[in-house]
């Protein structure tokens, strides 16, 4: 935590996966200074969701759950 009492965050970079809203996965294709682009069609149900392809989601709102490998 730094002085003000808040939670240093770790920021995902391009190709990292990651989880957020209920357990929605994808992978980082673009950070923006408070958000990242995710591309949905990363999860195999993808589809059952009727969801946009890409979305938008807060540095808050997210945790990494695999590094990316040489992307």
């Amino acid at each position: 935590m730094n002085s003000k009492g808040e939670k240093h965050l770790k920021i995902a970079e391009v190709g990292n996966i990651i989880e957020f809203r209920d357990g929605l996965q994808g992978i980082v294709e673009k950070i923006n200074e408070n958000s990242v682009i995710v591309d949905l069609t990363y999860m195999e149900n993808y589809r059952d969701f009727d969801l946009e392809e890409k979305t938008v989601v807060n540095h808050k709102n997210y945790k990494i759950i695999q590094e990316s490998v040489n992307v």
